[in-house]
């Protein structure tokens, strides 16, 4: 028999599910990079084997910014059972303001759900750094269920003022959710990041899913960037091909400018 007529055999992968939308332009993200990753190891045509739940975001900004939290648990929860009826093997979740609801999600599914919090928190601590700046949206930078399930990897957030806070959520919402990357706010992202550094800040963590679109390593060298996206990412894909370690460095944001 040719090598044309040899039977393929099915190449083995577990499925992710991403619970995405929260917003679309990191839910792209995710499955480039997973895609990417995967291609990576395996070469060839291979890509990931994966199922995405698509949630509207105008649903998800209207129960952050009202605090709706009970309401946003109950949305996700349904979706995230979604996905492990279509079949996902274990799910990640393309934002990091809902991981507030990770326990209700957690506690409804049989799957794993795999922490971002987590993730970040061990290529910190690889990098024998214990306290970090934190950029994201307000509940990431100011609620306590972030920076508690820090604490329990020994790693303290430090936190912008309440008025930097409210200007890094606003670009956020108004600009990088829909992929506006404009180099004013980006200044501002350095100057608040340059006075978390004076502030003890031994690296920082880009809480939010979107924020790599406006800053990359190369805008502010002084200190290590932790990209929650990219870790989140990297994480997905060593689960799917069962394997320990795959350079964060090589999995990098599209960014538009």
């Amino acid at each position: 028999m040719s090598h044309a007529q040899q039977p393929h055999a099915v190449i083995p992968m577990k499925t992710i599910g991403i619970l995405g939308g929260m917003s679309s332009q990191a839910t792209a993200e995710y499955y480039r990079l997973i895609n990417a990753g995967i291609n990576q190891v395996r070469g060839g045509w291979n890509a990931a084997e994966l199922l995405i739940c698509s949630v509207n975001f105008a649903n998800i900004e209207a129960f952050v910014r009202r605090e709706q939290w009970d309401d946003a648990a109950n949305y996700l929860v349904d979706k995230a059972l979604k996905l492990e009826q279509a079949g996902a093997d274990f799910i990640v979740m393309a934002t990091n303001t809902l991981h507030r609801v990770a326990p209700q999600i957690e506690a409804a599914i049989e799957i794993p759900l795999i922490h971002i919090v987590d993730v970040t928190a061990a290529e910190i601590r690889q990098q024998g750094i214990t306290k970090v700046g934190i950029l994201g949206t307000k509940p990431v930078m100011q609620a306590d269920f972030y920076r508690d399930r820090f604490k329990l990897h020994d790693i303290e957030l430090i936190a912008p003022s309440d008025r930097q806070c409210q200007i890094i959520d606003t670009i956020i919402f108004d600009e990088l959710v829909h992929r506006s990357i404009q180099d004013e706010s980006r200044q501002i992202y350095i100057k608040i990041m340059q006075e978390l550094g004076d502030r003890g800040a031994q690296g920082m963590v880009l809480g939010c899913t979107e924020i790599s679109l406006l800053v990359e390593p190369e805008d502010f060298p002084d200190l290590p960037l932790f990209d929650t996206t990219a870790l989140h990412c990297q994480k997905a894909v060593n689960l799917a091909l069962e394997i320990e370690f795959l350079p964060v460095k090589t999995m990098k944001y599209s960014n538009p400018r």
